[in-house]
């Protein structure tokens, strides 16, 4: 039998310390001390591995949570977008077909200028994804997109054309995509 004390002493190992008496004991840094105690009990590693598992889960939910907040958000803020378009690019004459083109080719619009491809190019490239571009947008992208659909409202009801509308919206996102990914602040939330 090896005692705690012996095995410190033939091994000079750290991250363990056995005291004799009173208030005495053997202590080690978790690390070691789950390790052993996994050793010892089969019972022990077992519930370490599944509040592992849980823990993990916990942190993935917690991390889709925040997901959805930004493309929840992101949904809200297109009410913004579209009461624009409504108020300056639909005249009442046209079809609700028209009318739909005309929407689309709006979200077009945010899509070319922040992700590089319009939602059907997406489609093709992705044709085993469920869902559009939107949703699989990474945190910042959803944050930026969110600020483009404000600020093409204000460009609209400027009535400044698509074509000078795409160049500034492709410069806002690459500016803010670029400050948030340098972000640190934002980096210690992922």
């Amino acid at each position: 039998m090896l005692s705690p004390s012996k095995w410190i002493e033939a091994k000079n190992s750290i991250g363990i310390i056995s005291k004799a008496g009173s208030g005495g004991g053997t202590f080690a840094h978790k690390d070691i001390a789950f390790e052993f105690a996994s050793w010892v009990s089969a019972e022990f590693k077992l519930y370490m591995i599944v509040e592992f598992k849980r823990l993990k889960e916990d942190e993935n939910s917690r991390l889709k949570l925040e997901w959805n907040l930004q493309r929840t958000l992101a949904k809200i803020n297109y009410h913004i977008h579209t009461d624009a378009i409504k108020e300056n690019l639909i005249p009442p004459e046209l079809t609700r077909h028209q009318i739909n083109y005309i929407y689309t080719n709006e979200a077009d619009l945010l899509n070319v200028a922040l992700f590089g491809k319009t939602a059907q190019e997406w489609r093709i490239e992705n044709p085993d994804n469920k869902g559009n571009i939107r949703d699989y947008a990474t945190i910042e992208q959803l944050v930026v997109l969110s600020n483009m659909e404000s600020i093409n409202s204000v460009l609209l009801h400027q009535q400044i054309d698509s074509r000078e509308r795409l160049i500034q919206l492709n410069g806002i996102a690459i500016s803010q995509m670029k400050s948030l990914i340098d972000n640190k602040s934002l980096r210690k939330l992922k």
